[in-house]
């Protein structure tokens, strides 16, 4: 019996044996995994990590972009201005040399063009066929007439246009050739120069302006490249002078203006044309005829 009693201890101790081995095995699993989760978080983040890690967590960097350079802008060229058109010497085409003798009258009264002194009214007539508006001729005569340079710049003259029917002073008419020959030998002048009616004039209450000179101007005018407005100025200032009771005046001297009382219409003699009795805002004249 004492024999069997050892026998038996060496059987438990046999069998106690496999379940320390696996309390071991499963502690040595355990520390293994943990080393190996470590080690794998430590690989993650360290600076020599794999280049598939750092491409999975951090996003590859951009191209860099060039700083923008502006294009330069092209060069800016003037375009060259258009060229002034040249003048209006004298209109084209055949004038109407005669006419009935009737003749339409502007019916818009007009401002008063002065600032002080008598007012005298004046009415404006273009011959009937003669081809020209009234009222574009009576606004070039009522522009001459206002200046700045003009007869009313004295201070002591208004000059007002009323339409026909109301009182007047005097009457500025377009005409014909024929009919404004006609109309100043009435009056006591001759215009004709060569047998034909070639100037304007004024004749007591009229001034009469050739449709001759009011279209084609004059010669020695047309080749010194003065415009036809110029001459048109001229020509009213110096009718409607004759009616305020100026005479003909003499160019003062080579390259000066011409008296607006010289007879321009017909020579210069060296002046230079000129369309206004004032001048700089002083009566411009020259020596009596």
């Amino acid at each position: 019996m004492p024999q069997a009693r050892p026998h038996s201890h060496r059987r438990a101790r046999g069998r106690r044996a496999p379940a320390a081995g696996r309390r071991w095995t499963v502690l040595l699993l355990a520390m293994l995994a943990v080393v190996v989760g470590a080690g794998g978080r430590l690989s993650a983040g360290r600076p020599g990590a794999d280049a598939g890690t750092l491409a999975a967590d951090t996003p590859a960097p951009g191209p860099t972009a060039a700083p923008a350079t502006p294009s330069p802008s092209p060069p800016v060229t003037p375009s060259p201005s258009a060229p002034s058109p040249a003048p209006v010497l004298q209109l084209a085409g055949p004038v109407p040399s005669a006419g009935p003798g009737s003749f339409g009258y502007d019916d818009r009264p007009g401002p008063v063009l002065g600032r002080a002194g008598t007012v005298q009214r004046y009415r404006v007539a273009v011959e009937t066929g003669s081809g020209e508006d009234v009222h574009a001729f009576s606004d070039e005569a009522q522009e001459a007439l206002a200046g700045p340079g003009s007869w009313v710049d004295s201070g002591r003259l208004r000059l007002r246009r009323v339409p026909a029917g109301e009182a007047y002073d005097f009457t500025v008419y377009l005409a014909t050739a024929t009919t404004a020959g006609r109309m100043c030998r009435a009056g006591g002048v001759d215009i004709r120069v060569g047998g034909r009616p070639y100037t304007s004039c004024r004749a007591p209450g009229k001034v009469i302006i050739n449709l001759d000179r009011w279209r084609t101007s004059v010669p020695h005018f047309v080749r010194g490249g003065v415009p036809l407005s110029l001459y048109r100025a001229y020509v009213v200032n110096h009718e409607v002078g004759h009616q305020l009771g100026h005479h003909h005046e003499r160019c003062p001297g080579r390259g000066r203006p011409a008296p607006v009382m010289q007879q321009q219409s017909l020579f210069l003699d060296g002046c230079t044309a000129n369309p206004w009795p004032y001048l700089d805002g002083r009566r411009y004249s020259g020596r009596p005829v």
